[in-house]
């Protein structure tokens, strides 16, 4: 069914009809809602904030995922994910890094741009990781 077919664009092939909510990870119960949003008709002005929504989930259920968001995107909604993982970073048409450190010493935005403005500043944190990740940046670290 469509509804089953959801829940596999969005990592959860594995979940067992009938399983309680209770049983769900955070992530998970995100993205049962996501699964659920996406079954809905599209409006196209719709905002999605997800919390960590690749927490627990493996590589290739990544990919599936922002493959699921990137359609909400082409469809007209935003999308606003705050997120550790690098392959959600990199993909991300803006990306806002907070910190510079975490906690006290976090909460202010070090820099905002696409995934390589970030990765070019020199003080975030996130930069550094990011540099590793883009194609582009790797070659121009090179050179």
């Amino acid at each position: 069914s469509k509804k089953l077919e959801t829940l596999r664009d969005v990592g959860l092939g594995y979940i067992k009809l009938g399983q309680s909510a209770t049983t769900l990870s955070g992530g998970e119960a995100q993205r049962v809602k996501l699964a659920k949003e996406l079954g809905k008709r599209a409006t196209g002005r719709t905002i999605y904030i997800l919390d960590e929504p690749t927490t627990g989930l493996h590589f290739a259920d990544i990919a599936k995922l922002l493959q699921v968001l990137q359609r909400l995107v082409e469809a007209g909604n935003t999308v606003v994910i705050i997120e550790h993982n690098l392959d959600v970073i990199k993909s991300a048409d803006h990306v806002v890094d907070l910190g510079p450190e975490g906690g006290v010493r976090g909460g202010e935005v070090v820099v905002c741009g696409t995934p390589e403005e970030v990765a070019a500043h020199p003080d975030s944190h996130t930069g550094r990781f990011l540099r590793a990740c883009l194609p582009r940046m790797e070659r121009a670290g090179e050179a």
